[in-house]
């Protein structure tokens, strides 16, 4: 008996299998596993585990007025994935319904339930990583249904016939659910896995493309970049077609239909026009959808995504199938991330633009060291980082994004502190990723004195040059110590770092500039400018003992729109 019990609890089990699969290719249950959801996709999902846990007493095998069932898979799933209150919350609905079935087990199977969710539960809460591995899911539903068996023993009455049943379906149920458990968590773990693969390869084919399509479109959207960028997309091979626009006409079209598709043919379609008046993306999975004038068109279905700069959408990047229905997961990665960066790298040639008009020459000079270098670096260290560490990979993507942009907006101005030096974390958190252990960041950030105002680019150059000059030719790297005071009527903030130093005795940067030195000159110079004579920076330094920047300017809280001088 209680080996064909244990077979039939097992094939039973496919149907849990088949619901973790399923659940794995909704958005929604994504960010369960990622702990992103919100109150009402918890209370939906804690709903779907509760019926799972009821399917599986409907399920259940009719054993001396009980039933061996695999109730706890549903149950113990909820609180793996969710949490203490998901898993209780799933074990209430799961184990009323099996309280409202009556029989003398009913109250232990009920109150079992509960206790089984709640346990799932607290295991997710002290293990932070995203997805339970299956082994912990096997040993938790081990010692969850043997908390039933106790459980039965314990409220069920007669007790004779609560220890015949749990003689007859404990060691069984113990085996098949635990078992179920494991395998509910490590389907939904595969699938999830498989889903981050494509998307990791996705990106890391973004990055190619946009590593090769820098060149041109540094010269800003054109017929001739939008060409060039066009046909490199396509001869990566995945597209029948693609397309890029500006806001009123094909600028490039490469592919199956190019004839009718170009600029001196067809104006913009349907699906087209709307991404542009809206700002979305959007997926057209038919002919209809896409919305071409030409009946005989032989695109059918397509991804358009727009291109934007400062946050205005300037055009759209447009990839075609022949075949209806089959934009997938892969093709919306891709899409977006090399919307992305494109719309970084048309933002990067605004900034070029912006710093031709700038009147001084220090601040031109400036930009031209920040930008190429530091940007090519940067997606360097974002190519290597795709496959290992994609959601760092990411991570950086908007930091990087957001660095041009608060550059493109903040041109010439003054900030907050808070402001600059959240643009400076930003750029040592892609510093930190390139160079790892060897680069150790330490703050003393006074909050008072992050109301004051400052001008943009002051900080992040100092650093850049710590890092660069000071720590870099270390074999081990260093530290950079950031701080930032109140001193009467000023705010004093100092870049220490134990790198190699200089020889300022000999040779002063801020007295007679060094090429390779520029961004402390400029800051120095801009500073003095503004503020007077009595401001500016001071250099402390010797070679082989590192360097310290020191910073004054004086406390101010105007606008943040007055202009720098």
């Amino acid at each position: 008996m209680t080996d064909f019990l244990l077979w039939e609890m097992i094939e039973r089990m496919s149907v849990a299998a088949t619901l973790a699969f399923l659940l794995s290719q909704f958005s929604v249950f994504r960010r369960m596993i990622y702990r992103q959801g919100n109150f009402s996709e918890k209370a939906a999902i804690t709903i779907v585990f509760g019926i799972i846990g009821i399917l599986g007493t409907y399920a259940g095998i009719p054993v001396s007025d009980a039933l061996a069932n695999s109730r706890v898979i549903g149950v113990m799933a909820a609180g793996l994935i969710g949490g203490p209150i998901m898993g209780t919350a799933a074990g209430i609905i799961a184990g009323g319904h099996r309280y409202l079935l009556g029989g003398f087990t009913a109250f232990s199977c009920g109150i079992s339930s509960i206790c089984e969710g709640l346990l799932a539960g607290l295991i997710h809460r002290y293990y932070h990583e995203k997805l339970i591995p299956w082994w912990i899911a096997l040993v938790a539903g081990v010692v969850g249904e043997v908390m039933q068996m106790i459980i039965i023993l314990l409220t069920a009455h007669p007790y004779d016939m609560a220890r015949n049943l749990v003689d007859a379906i404990g060691m069984p149920m113990i085996l098949a659910n635990s078992l179920g458990v494991a395998i509910f968590m490590l389907i939904i773990k595969t699938a999830i896995y498989t889903q981050e693969q494509v998307g990791a390869e996705q990106s890391h084919k973004a990055l190619d493309i946009a590593t090769k399509t820098l060149p041109y479109l540094r010269h800003g959207l054109d017929r001739s970049s939008a060409q060039a960028t066009a046909q490199i997309i396509f001869n990566a091979g995945s597209y029948d077609a693609v397309a890029i626009t500006d806001t009123e006409q094909v600028l490039a079209f490469v592919g199956v239909e190019s004839t009718h598709h170009s600029a001196d043919t067809l104006g913009l379609t349907l699906a087209t026009s709307q991404v542009l008046s809206r700002g979305e993306m959007h997926i057209a999975q038919n002919a209809f959808e896409i919305g071409c004038s030409c009946k005989n068109c032989k695109l059918a279905s397509a991804i358009i995504v727009p291109l934007k700069r400062a946050n205005r959408v300037i055009g759209t990047l447009k990839l075609y199938y022949t075949r209806a229905n089959a934009v997938g997961h892969g093709d919306r990665v891709f899409a977006s991330g090399i919307a992305h960066l494109f719309s970084t790298q048309l933002e990067l040639t605004e900034i070029d633009r912006q710093a031709k008009l700038v009147a001084r020459a220090e601040l031109k000079a400036l930009y031209a060291q920040i930008n190429p270098h530091f940007l090519f670096n940067t997606l360097n260290t974002i190519t290597s980082l795709v496959r290992t560490k994609p959601d760092l990979a990411r991570e950086l993507l908007l930091k990087l994004g957001a660095m041009f942009r608060h550059t493109l907006h903040k041109t010439g101005r003054n900030i907050t502190l808070k402001e600059e030096l959240s643009q400076v974390r930003a750029y040592l958190a892609i510093e930190q990723a390139r160079h790892g252990e060897k680069l150790v960041i330490q703050e003393m950030i006074s909050q008072d004195v992050e109301k004051y105002l400052i001008p943009t680019l002051t900080i992040q150059p100092l650093v850049e040059n710590a890092i660069k000059h000071g720590l870099q030719p270390k074999e081990n790297g260093g530290c950079i110590i950031i701080s930032a005071k109140e001193e009467g009527p000023d705010i004093v903030i100092t870049i220490c770092d134990d790198g190699v130093g200089m020889d300022v005795e000999g040779r002063c940067p801020l007295t007679v500039p060094a090429p390779e030195c520029i961004g402390l000159s400029n800051v120095h110079e801009r500073l003095r400018g503004q503020y007077g004579t009595g401001y500016g920076l001071s250099l402390m330094s010797a070679p082989g003992s590192g360097t310290t920047v020191t910073l004054r300017i004086p406390k101010r809280m105007h606008d943040e729109g007055e202009e720098c001088a």
